[in-house]
């Protein structure tokens, strides 16, 4: 009974998970709190799993163990609750200074030559830890079977300013958009390196002939993917923190670099889905007042839910400050960055097993008080 009540439930039921950085692990609570409700080996109740950023690295371990949900948050979980920074990018004095001397010095070459990638930090780890911890040809498996119909992580084209979306599907048409576009090929880990390749904090990625970084900063639809790949419902998990209202009104002095690249990356990672929400709110009344016999097959009725932190990652990121390493810390103050500072950018930044923790417990905590509202949403029994 169970099995047949989620296959039919969950085949247009997507999940959405934003971009964020070391903000990511509250989503891993989230999850856990979903798994809580089901049967520990029942499959995933999501048939479309979307990310971007860091949601997109937890998307594709989800569609790893679509066949066990429980499974894949358990191993989600696992890494995110043993993290170091240095498991992301790397954190010694002489890669992290050194790196920064080499990208100065290659702006005095040639513009011919071929420059290598210009980034705050050094990413290298993360392609490791990936290909350590996840088994991508699950993913077709899981398609093959039934239990996945399909998986998308978006990236930015630095080429044509175009939000891609490279989708994992059968039977699934790529699509064109203004500015945006689908197109379905296999995921590997360069798509994952490309989507969380955090503008000017991480190098670009290159994929066939174009070069390709966050998948968060052209993306001005990010319900597009989930839509285009079949959903009529959405379960967004956000990273957009409640406002902490002590920085809101009189200014005794200018913003500094730190403040403003923090503010950038709110923009980046939580403004357009706010705003994508709205249309599709306006667009599903548009189609309630249109009669049945006129409404268009391009338009329908999309539900979702969204679910943000409520706690300020910021406070918290300023609590687990000292777990940075060294050579960062260091680095950060050089910008403006102190542990009291104004600036978003350490909460993106810091991947260290305390502050991890903390997040995925806020998200399971989060998710465990809503949990009537979402097992109602993803009409689980």
């Amino acid at each position: 009974m169970y099995k047949n009540h989620s296959h039919t439930a969950s085949q247009h039921t997507a999940l959405l998970l934003t971009g964020g950085g070391a903000r990511a692990a509250y989503q891993v609570g989230v999850l856990k709190a979903i798994a809580s409700t089901l049967p520990r080996n029942s499959p995933s109740p999501f048939k479309i799993i979307n990310g971007t950023s860091a949601g997109a690295i937890n998307a594709t371990a989800l569609s790893c163990y679509a066949s066990c949900f429980h499974l894949g948050v358990k191993k989600l979980e696992w890494v995110w609750r043993n993290f170091s920074t240095n498991q992301v990018y790397r954190t010694d004095f002489i890669t992290v200074f050194g790196h920064i001397i080499g990208n100065m010095l290659s702006s005095f070459q040639s513009d011919y030559i071929n420059h290598p990638p210009a980034s705050l930090f050094d990413n290298e780890p993360l392609r490791g830890l990936l290909k350590h911890v996840l088994d991508l040809q699950r993913i077709d498996r899981n398609i093959s079977l039934g239990h996945l119909k399909a998986l998308s992580i978006t990236a930015s084209s630095y080429s044509s300013g175009d939000s891609v979306a490279f989708f994992q599907a059968n039977n699934i048409l790529p699509w064109q958009r203004a500015k945006r576009r689908g197109e379905n090929t296999t995921i590997n880990i360069e798509h994952l390196m490309a989507s969380s390749a955090i503008p000017m904090v991480f190098p670009s990625i290159k994929i066939r002939k174009g070069y390709f970084g966050d998948g968060s900063i052209h993306q001005h639809a990010p319900l597009s993917p989930p839509i285009h790949l079949g959903a009529n419902k959405i379960f967004i998990i956000g990273v957009d923190q409640p406002s902490d209202t002590k920085y809101f009104g009189f200014q005794p002095q200018y913003p500094g670099i730190s403040t403003i690249a923090g503010h950038l990356l709110d923009t980046i990672f939580s403004d357009t889905l706010r705003a994508d929400i709205e249309r599709l709110e306006r667009v599903n009344r548009t189609v309630s007042l249109l009669p049945s016999r006129e409404k268009h097959q391009e338009l329908k009725r999309v539900e979702t839910y969204v679910i943000n932190p409520s706690e300020n990652f910021n406070a918290i990121a300023n609590q687990h400050y000292q777990d940075l390493p060294i050579a960062i810390k260091t680095l950060l103050r050089m910008i403006g960055v102190k542990k009291h500072s104004e600036s978003s950018l350490v909460s993106y930044l810091l991947f260290e097993k305390a502050y991890t923790r903390h997040l995925i417990e806020i998200g399971y905590k989060d998710g465990l008080a809503k949990q009537d509202e979402i097992k109602h949403f993803l009409s689980l029994p």
